[in-house]
């Protein structure tokens, strides 16, 4: 188990991107009600899903 848990680099970046993406997409969805935002949703968390698979395959799934 290493020390320092929290994610870095390539997952850390895909974790922040998809929380954005997901962000505004909630956000525009609600005030705009199209159904295109609910897929921008689902991006980014799918985006987040990876960033976290990718810190978990670095740290050997003791996250």
């Amino acid at each position: 188990m290493r020390a320092n848990a929290s994610p870095t680099g390539l997952a850390l970046l895909l974790i922040v991107a998809g929380l954005l993406l997901s962000f505004t997409s909630v956000t525009a969805a609600f005030v705009t009600r199209e159904p295109i935002w609910h897929y921008l949703v689902a991006g980014g968390c799918f985006v987040q899903v990876l960033g976290w698979t990718a810190h978990r395959r670095r740290s050997g799934g003791a996250a």
